[in-house]
């Protein structure tokens, strides 16, 4: 990690059916071995799907909302403090929320057996849109674990 000044930021293009960068991000975590194609063909077939179960026209608004429901606002970290080590809670900025979401999305969409990707991931992209599922599962778990660390809040820097 460069110590003179922070790296910048790429600007990635957006996809080409939706034209969304968040969209685009995505895809991109999706993505194996460098097969974009694949990827893509993964994603817009669970957004189809997907917006079929939740009964929306529109699967770019169902999918930001999917997403906006999986974004945590807390996390704890380690902070070693007199030989003895804290977990202190901190907001997360924004992109990280955004990226943290994605994550567990598709992790917990690979982790499910017997299904095809895309049958996976609309899964579990309509369960973040009702509240439910293994990436709300994770979300409370992280915010639980910071709200039950609260104490060592002021270790913050």
């Amino acid at each position: 990690m460069s110590r003179r000044r922070r790296a910048e930021k790429r600007q990635i293009d957006p996809d080409p059916r939706f034209k969304s960068e968040t969209l685009a991000k995505f895809i991109n975590k999706l993505m194996l071995g460098g097969k974009k194609s694949v990827a893509r063909r993964i994603v817009y077939d669970a957004l189809d799907n997907f917006s079929k179960k939740v009964q929306i026209e529109d699967p770019l608004e169902a999918f930001e909302q999917a997403l906006e429901n999986a974004k945590p606002t807390l996390e704890v970290k380690s902070r070693r403090i007199g030989g003895a080590t804290y977990q202190v809670p901190i907001e997360i900025p924004a992109n990280r929320r955004i990226s943290m979401a994605m994550n567990w999305i598709i992790r917990f969409s690979r982790t499910k057996p017997g299904r095809s990707m895309a049958e996976a991931l609309s899964q579990e992209l309509a369960d973040c849109y009702n509240n439910q599922g293994s990436a709300i599962k994770k979300k409370e778990d992280t915010h639980r674990m910071a709200e039950a660390n609260r104490a060592f809040a002021h270790y913050k820097w």
